[in-house]
């Protein structure tokens, strides 16, 4: 059932992602900026996802950890208001969320970490956008999903906890009733050796008198 839950959250999110999707690629230089231009309403979530990879000198397209892609989105129709701008890795995405309806325009721009030049780029493209309300709807699911496993993990914990307590207390009552035992033992003993202590003095005492007798000294 948890399974189920799941996969119909994730096509309630795909499915609010489809009012507004593209997916393409180009071919850009190092340092050239190539850039695209979508109308989107208010209060719109926008979601991209940029894949760069580089031409080596086999013809090859291939990653490189150096390459970095200026991303950046600007508001038309308010003189050109810089919304987003970021670096992404050659496999990053980036989001923000529309504050006006208009057109926006996104630029995308080759650059090295490392001041490498003139190396020749494939660049993948894929945007998506819906509805911000609902994409906030469905991450606050998920995050009461996610505080329902912690709570439930807490709970295990604790019964954890609980278990280690009353196994102390049984071992605290075991303990203590053999201290007690041993405490009983230790006052009987000391209780005898007084007896023959003070048995023991009495019998001196007598032989001593008797001794003294014979010999007529009292």
């Amino acid at each position: 059932m948890m399974l189920n839950g799941s996969i119909g959250k994730a096509v309630a999110v795909l499915l609010m992602l489809v009012q507004f999707s593209t997916a393409l690629h180009f071919y850009l230089r190092t340092g050239d900026v190539r850039c695209f231009f979508e109308d989107l309403p208010e209060n719109t979530l926008v979601v991209g996802r940029i894949t760069a990879l580089e031409k080596n000198e086999h013809g090859t397209y291939i990653e490189n950890p150096n390459l970095r892609v200026e991303i950046t989105v600007d508001e038309t129709f308010d003189n050109d208001e810089r919304v987003v701008t970021q670096k992404s890795s050659p496999s990053g995405e980036f989001t923000f969320t529309s504050i006006e309806s208009g057109e926006h325009k996104f630029c995308l721009k080759p650059v090295y970490t490392d001041g490498t030049i003139g190396k020749a780029h494939r660049v993948f493209f894929d945007v998506a956008s819906g509805d911000a309300h609902d994409y906030v709807d469905s991450k606050s699911t998920r995050q009461v999903d996610a505080l329902t496993g912690k709570v439930q993990k807490l709970n295990a914990k604790l019964e954890e906890i609980h278990f280690e307590q009353e196994h102390m207390r049984q071992r605290e009552a075991l303990f203590r009733d053999q201290s007690e035992s041993t405490n009983s033992k230790v006052v009987k003993w000391t209780i005898i050796q007084l007896i023959v202590l003070i048995g023991t003095c009495v019998y001196q005492l007598r032989h001593l008198k008797s001794f003294f007798v014979k010999q007529k000294i009292v």
